[in-house]
């Protein structure tokens, strides 16, 4: 199962799904909570401000319901056929 999760609401999820055509549900967690358990808010840095984001991270959980994998820094250029690698591991 795949599940995306983002601290943006619904409404732009829905939107950004629909126009990047993805298949499986987004997550809305506007108040960061998921992201603060998974330890993936992080402090950075733009134009010399520095402010607390959620860091685009993947996680493979195994069928025993732990954490088998972390992806750290994603980018999306090539992620996916990262992640199928692994899977196929």
């Amino acid at each position: 199962m795949v599940l995306g999760a983002s601290p943006d609401p619904p409404k732009d999820e829905k939107k950004f799904q629909e126009k990047e055509n993805i298949p499986f549900p987004l997550l809305a967690d506007e108040d960061r909570k998921l992201a603060t358990a998974y330890g993936v808010v992080k402090e950075k840095s733009m134009y010399g401000r520095k402010f607390l984001a959620v860091q685009r991270t993947t996680f493979l959980i195994g069928a025993d319901g732990r954490i088998a994998q972390i992806f750290d820094r994603v980018k999306p250029e090539g992620h996916a056929a990262e992640v199928l690698a692994a899977l196929g591991e």
